[in-house]
C-alpha cells in the first residue's frame, strides 16, 4: 500500500514543479505588469460620471408650506481625470446639499436657486481639479404660502366601457375631494382637481385602482392619490306596465285610453332591478296632438325613464281613446 502512495506523491510534485516552473512565473509578472500599466492609463484619462446629491432643504419656517414637488436628490455630471473620479464612488461620501430656505425665499411665495447657485453649493464638496458638466435638475423652483387653502371636489379622468351585457353603474371617487394650498391668486383658478388619465375596458367585474392626481404648479395637493372605485353589474331584462297619463287636458274633459296601462320592456343592471317601479317611468299622451291631428286612436310618448335604464321601449305606440265631458 505504501509504494502506490509514495507514487502518488511523486506525480504531484512533479505536476506541481512543471505548472510553477520558470517560464510560467515569468509570464505571471508581465501579466500583473501590464494589468498594472492599464489601470495606470485608464485612470490617467479624463473621463465623466454622474452622481446623485442628496438634497435637504433648511430653515422652513412652521407656518409655511411648499406647494411645488421638492426633488430630494441633483444628478450631477463631473468630468475629471479617472483616479480623481474614482474617489467619489469609492472614497470620499458626498454630504446632502443643505439648501437654506430663507436665502432664496421671497415675498411673493417664489424661491429659485439658480444653476449657479447649486453649483456653487455643490463645488464646496468637489476637488478643485473636478468641472461641473450638467445638473438634473438644473435649478429648483419653490413654491410656498402660509398655509392657505381650499377643498375642491376631484374629477375623474379617463375613458371605462363595460364588456357585452354588462355595464358600468357607477364611479366613484375616494376621497371625493381634496384640499389644495397654493398662493391666493392660484387658489382662484382651481375649481376642480383631476386624476391621472385612466382607460379600461371590456370590464366584467368591479374594479379598484389607486390614481395620482394631476399635479398643479405652486400647488400642494393633499393627498396627492385618490382610490377609484368602477362598479359594473350585468344587464338583466324586465318588462313593467306603467299608466298613461293625459297632458294639457282642458277644464271639464277626461281623455280615457284602452288600454289603460302599456307594457315597457327596459335593460338594466341586476342590483337595480328591484328597485324599479312603475312611478319611475311616465308615458304621456297630448291632448294638443289629439286636436291637431284627430284620428281614431292617439300617440303616446314615454317621456321618463330611471337614469340607469337602458334601450326602454313600449310595446305599442298608439292606443284607443275617448274624450268624456265631465
Amino acid at each position: 500500500m505504501e509504494k502506490p502512495f509514495g507514487h502518488i506523491c511523486a506525480t504531484f510534485r512533479d505536476f506541481l514543479l512543471r505548472l510553477f516552473n520558470k517560464e510560467f512565473l515569468i509570464f505571471l509578472f508581465f501579466l500583473l505588469l501590464s494589468g498594472a500599466f492599464w489601470l495606470i492609463m485608464t485612470l490617467n484619462q479624463t473621463m465623466e460620471r454622474d452622481i446623485s446629491v442628496p438634497v435637504e432643504i433648511v430653515n422652513v419656517p412652521e407656518d409655511v408650506v411648499v406647494t411645488s414637488e421638492i426633488h430630494d436628490t441633483i444628478k450631477v455630471t463631473l468630468r475629471d481625470k479617472g483616479y480623481t473620479m474614482s474617489t467619489y464612488f469609492y472614497g470620499q461620501d458626498i454630504l446632502p446639499l443643505k439648501v437654506n430656505f430663507a436665502n432664496y425665499a421671497k415675498a411673493d411665495g417664489h424661491a429659485v436657486v439658480s444653476n449657479a447657485e447649486l453649483q456653487r453649493l455643490i463645488r464646496q464638496q468637489l476637488y478643485k481639479s473636478t468641472e461641473i458638466v450638467a445638473l438634473k435638475p438644473d435649478k429648483m423652483d419653490l413654491y410656498f404660502n402660509h398655509g392657505t387653502h381650499k377643498k375642491v371636489p376631484v374629477v375623474y379622468k379617463g375613458k371605462v366601457t363595460a364588456a357585452h351585457n354588462y355595464h358600468v353603474t357607477r364611479i366613484q371617487v375616494q376621497p371625493d375631494s381634496v384640499t389644495v394650498y397654493a398662493l391666493n391668486s392660484t387658489l382662484m383658478k382651481i375649481n376642480e382637481v383631476n386624476t391621472e388619465y385612466l382607460s379600461l375596458s371590456e370590464l366584467s367585474a368591479n374594479t379598484t385602482r389607486d390614481l395620482k392626481l394631476e399635479r398643479i404648479t405652486g400647488a400642494k395637493i393633499v393627498p396627492a392619490h385618490v382610490k377609484v372605485d368602477i362598479l359594473v353589474d350585468i344587464l338583466t331584462e324586465k318588462t313593467i306596465e306603467v299608466p298613461i297619463t293625459a297632458v294639457n287636458m282642458p277644464e271639464g274633459k277626461v281623455l280615457r285610453t284602452f288600454p289603460s296601462v302599456v307594457k315597457v320592456t327596459m335593460v338594466a343592471g341586476s342590483q337595480l332591478m328591484d328597485g324599479i317601479r312603475p312611478s319611475d317611468f311616465r308615458i304621456e299622451v297630448d291632448y294638443k296632438d289629439i286636436v291637431n291631428n284627430p284620428s281614431e286612436r292617439c300617440t303616446i310618448h314615454l317621456v321618463a325613464t330611471p337614469a340607469l335604464v337602458n334601450r326602454a321601449t313600449m310595446e305599442i305606440d298608439q292606443v284607443d281613446y275617448l274624450i268624456e265631458q265631465r
